[in-house]
């Protein structure tokens, strides 16, 4: 009994860590879902304009965590919602896995955080 429980916490915590990663979304599609993206935020995921974010390198969940904000309301930026809520949870996923993975410009933040 005891060796049957040992095996079926190691089972459940493998499980419980390997969760994210079966959820995690698909870069390629993301490149493909980005198009909408790219006006503000750049083509590279680092937006020029200092008033829109940038994505490139910025972690997958707080992406997704936004995106979900912006979609259920509790973000509320009027173009943003318009945008996240025609996306499905693999459409976040995968923009997620697609912007987080690209190379990130922090290094060049002049003018991107205020008091610049």
């Amino acid at each position: 009994m005891k060796r049957a429980l040992t095996l079926l916490s190691f089972g459940i915590a493998l499980a419980l860590a390997s969760a994210p990663l079966l959820a995690s979304g698909n870069a390629d599609n993301g490149k493909t879902k980005a198009a909408a993206c790219f006006a503000c935020h750049g083509t590279d995921g680092n937006a020029v304009d200092p008033q829109y974010p940038r994505l490139a390198g910025q972690y997958n969940e707080y992406i997704q965590q936004s995106l979900h904000e912006y979609k259920d309301g509790r973000r509320n930026n009027p173009i943003m919602k318009g945008f996240a809520g025609t996306l499905s949870d693999q459409d976040i996923e995968d923009l997620a896995a697609y912007f987080s993975s690209m190379p990130t410009k922090m290094d060049t933040l002049k003018g991107h955080v205020q008091g610049d």
